[in-house]
């Protein structure tokens, strides 16, 4: 089994700790790094992008941690997956009876991460009517609470990430033009695993060494066919997909050995066309290759131990939000309909259907 590993640096230059979750030592990760160890010390904020699965957590915590703020409070929201109507209490907190249900007084994340950090995950879904009001708390570094009229100060530093295009949002009138601009002060994107191959056989092998001692379930080999399946494969899941695959690999391990978990998923061959590639696909496709490709492999299950919201890694309701996002609908049987709702390669939509907005945890029956 190859030896685990971290990023590799030039002796004496590795800054203590502070990158320790994040595996590899392609060029491409190291130049991210460096980044991240240029714009530590500063308050700047922070604009992470990349694919789903890349890692957008790990480089926030990385630059809060190599920052002067260390040992001050990180604090983190998904953006998605929050309901609209409770983001704003969320961000900036409310005070007692400023909406049905507001029962007490609530803290914010803001006023959580004061003197802190705050990882703001998904910022391309927030809402247009909440973005003057980041946009504000981002530049003024105040804001009120819901229900009141006093203004709290406070000092946060913000680290934004997003898999989504926010350049081509801000043309469709998406994203206001200024809060993108207040955003992308550094900007840093993270690589998708295909791009960095050179430091799957590390991820692997440091996967495997995770879950076998939590299973206590020892892994002695990796079986040379089974490494290769993994480095050959295109991960548009990313390094989230690589973990769930090594989970599963490692389950079903017997006497020592690592079972190739590729075979059944039967893995898209990584073509060079320029049409038909992953690499040519931007942030949205590739997230809609995979959500629809988990989905029907799972039998569009949704939630529960063996949905695709698990497979993923997220929430069940991160992923409905995705899904309404990205406009993925379960596809109604052709019999019923004679069209439908979706392509198989989830590119190309045809008519959506009537059920989209009532996503089940259970498959069509035949």
């Amino acid at each position: 089994m190859p030896e685990y590993a971290t990023v590799t640096y030039a002796e004496g230059d590795r800054p203590d700790r502070r990158f320790e979750r994040i595996i590899g030592k392609s060029a491409a990760l190291e130049s991210v790094l460096e980044q991240v160890k240029q714009v530590a010390s500063t308050d700047s904020t922070v604009l992470i992008e990349g694919e789903t699965g890349t890692g957008k957590e790990l480089v926030a915590h990385a630059i809060h941690n190599a920052s002067q703020r260390v040992g001050r409070p990180f604090i983190k929201l998904n953006c998605v997956a929050i309901p609209l109507d409770l983001l704003e209490s969320e961000l900036f907190g409310h005070e007692k009876g400023a909406f049905t249900g507001a029962i007490a007084q609530k803290i914010g994340r803001f006023e959580m991460a004061d003197k802190g950090t705050l990882f703001l995950d998904e910022i391309g879904d927030i809402p247009p009517a909440l973005q003057p009001k980041l946009l504000r708390v981002l530049q003024e570094q105040e804001f009120e609470r819901l229900g009141s009229g006093r203004t709290h100060k406070v000092d946060v530093r913000l680290v934004a990430a997003t898999n989504r295009n926010l350049v081509k949002m801000v043309a469709r009138g998406q994203f206001r033009s200024d809060l993108y601009y207040r955003l992308n002060v550094f900007p840093i994107l993270l690589p998708a695993l295909r791009e960095r191959r050179e430091d799957i056989a590390i991820l692997v092998t440091h996967f495997v060494k995770l879950f076998s001692r939590r299973m206590g379930k020892p892994v002695e080999s990796i079986p040379p066919e089974t490494m290769a399946a993994f480095q050959w494969y295109s991960w548009p899941g990313n390094i989230r997909e690589l973990q769930n695959l090594v989970e599963r690999a490692v389950i079903l391990s017997r006497d020592g050995v690592l079972p190739n978990p590729l075979k059944k998923s039967q893995p898209r061959p990584i073509i060079h066309s320029s049409q038909s590639s992953p690499l040519s696909m931007n942030s949205e496709d590739s997230d809609r290759v995979l959500i629809v490709e988990t989905l029907e492999r799972v039998g569009w299950i949704v939630g529960g131990p063996r949905g695709a919201a698990a497979k993923l890694g997220l929430k069940r309701t991160t992923l409905l939000a995705k899904m309404r996002r990205l406009g993925i609908s379960r596809p109604i049987p052709q019999e019923e309909t004679g069209v439908l709702a979706l392509a198989p390669a989830g590119i190309g939509m045809g008519r959506r259907s009537s059920l989209n907005d009532e996503v089940v945890d259970l498959p069509f029956l035949p």
